[in-house]
């Protein structure tokens, strides 16, 4: 569904992304891992468009995204800090939001967060005055709101209380159960242990290696998804 290949991207004289090659596909759900500087939000914005690659390309569906800008409508993408009109209600960013994305409308709107996470009662607050953590479960409410056949999650638990973190994992599972793509990045890999079908690990804007989680379990001996990482990376 998304193949990356041979992707370089230089900022200066530093690689973020190095001859970067990777096929992810649908009804995975996918965790990007590699520390601070590893290329992981490079990639990200790669794959949106934000950032444009000095040499090789990226496919959506087989098309070079470089020729076709609309593919993004079929993207949900969560940052790891939402960034939104300060003096704007919940209820007016999700009503822009909707207004914006018209050609979406005659789909039928994914509204399980915003009801799960009981934001209706807070629509009219605006962004402003919000914690991170209400914050974020807009964001997260935005990231599905369209049914896109892609979500890419940048650190979605980040600042959620242990209930909604769960409710979010809850519907994380079942969009990939729908044959959905999840990228997924997290510091806190324990999150990602009942999440993940495989793993990508990079650093210094190199493939360390992808793999599925059977095949990591197999290799390192490890279940927990934190002790194979730790495993590979000591082997390195």
């Amino acid at each position: 569904m998304i193949i990356a290949n041979n992707v370089s991207k230089k900022f200066g004289s530093l690689f973020a992304l190095n001859d970067f090659s990777v096929t992810c596909n649908k009804g995975e759900c996918i965790a990007l891992i590699g520390p601070n500087g590893s290329g992981k939000t490079t990639f990200i914005k790669t794959i949106l468009g934000m950032v444009v690659c000095d040499s090789g390309f990226i496919t959506f569906n087989g098309s070079n995204i470089k020729n076709d800008w609309q593919y993004r409508s079929r993207i949900g993408y969560m940052p790891q800090i939402g960034r939104y009109p300060e003096n704007m209600t919940i209820g007016q960013v999700l009503d822009m939001m909707k207004d914006i994305r018209k050609s979406a409308q005659q789909q039928i709107l994914d509204e399980d967060l915003i009801n799960l996470f009981n934001l209706k009662p807070l629509m009219n607050k605006r962004m402003r005055t919000l914690s991170g953590g209400t914050r974020q479960k807009v964001s997260a409410a935005l990231a599905f709101l369209f049914n896109p056949e892609v979500l890419i999650l940048d650190e979605p638990t980040a600042g959620l209380d242990p209930v909604s973190s769960e409710i979010l994992k809850e519907k994380i599972i079942a969009e990939k159960q729908k044959g959905k793509l999840v990228l997924i990045t997290s510091h806190i890999l324990s999150e990602l242990d009942d999440l993940v079908t495989q793993v990508i690990y990079m650093q210094d804007g190199i493939l360390c290696f992808h793999k599925t989680i059977s095949q990591l379990t197999e290799d390192t001996g490890q279940a927990k998804l934190a002790k194979a990482i730790a495993h590979v990376m000591q082997k390195q």
